[in-house]
C-alpha cells in the first residue's frame, strides 16, 4: 500500500476513457488500497484510477455518515444504468482541479453497476451527495471533468483562474 501522485488537469490520461478491468486479482486489490489511503491522504470523497495515473476503471467513494453506513465502496467497470428526471445544481470540487470550484446540474437520483474488488456484482441506488460523487467519478473514467458540465462562460472563466494559479505556483 502507498501513497500515489494525483495528476492534474491538463495530464492526457485524463482525458482518454479508461479501459476496461478484466482481471480481479492482487494488483487490482493494490490498486484500490492505493487509491482510498491517497484519496484519504488528500481529504478527498471519490477518486478515479486515471487520476492517479492509471486508465483502468476503478474507483472509490467515502461518505460515510451515521445515517449512511453504505456510502463507502470500491466499484469496478461501473456504469449508470438509470438516472432520474429530477436534478440538482450544487457545488463540485475535484482533487485533480485543486482549489477550483462551481455549480453542476447533475441527476438528483441514479442506479449504478458494476463490481467490487474481487468480481463481486455490485448494484446501487443513490441520491443526492452518494448520486453526485458517483457520477462524478464515473465521468472521470470516460475522460470528462467537471468544468465539462459547466456553461461556457463559466468554463472559461474557471480556466482561466486555473491557469493563473498554476502560472503563481510555478
Amino acid at each position: 500500500m502507498a501513497l500515489r501522485e494525483i495528476v492534474l488537469m491538463g495530464d492526457p490520461i485524463l482525458r482518454q476513457e479508461a479501459e476496461e478491468v478484466d482481471a480481479f486479482d492482487d494488483d487490482l486489490r493494490e490498486l484500490v488500497e492505493d487509491m482510498w489511503q491517497t484519496m484519504y491522504h488528500a481529504d478527498g470523497i471519490g477518486l478515479a484510477a486515471p487520476q492517479v495515473g492509471v486508465s483502468r476503471r476503478v474507483t472509490v467513494i467515502d461518505l460515510r455518515r451515521e445515517e449512511e453506513p453504505e456510502a463507502r465502496v470500491a466499484l469496478v467497470n461501473p456504469r449508470v444504468v438509470w438516472v432520474s428526471e429530477e436534478s440538482e445544481k450544487a457545488p463540485e470540487g475535484c482533487l485533480s482541479i485543486p482549489g477550483m470550484e462551481e455549480v453542476v446540474t447533475r441527476p438528483w437520483s441514479i442506479r449504478v453497476e458494476g463490481f467490487d474488488p474481487h468480481g463481486n456484482e455490485v448494484h446501487l441506488e443513490a441520491d443526492e451527495l452518494f448520486a453526485r460523487a458517483l457520477q462524478h467519478e464515473i465521468d472521470h473514467l470516460d475522460g470528462i471533468l467537471f468544468p465539462d458540465r459547466i456553461s461556457a462562460l463559466k468554463r472559461r472563466m474557471l480556466m482561466k483562474k486555473w491557469k493563473k494559479q498554476q502560472a503563481e505556483a510555478e
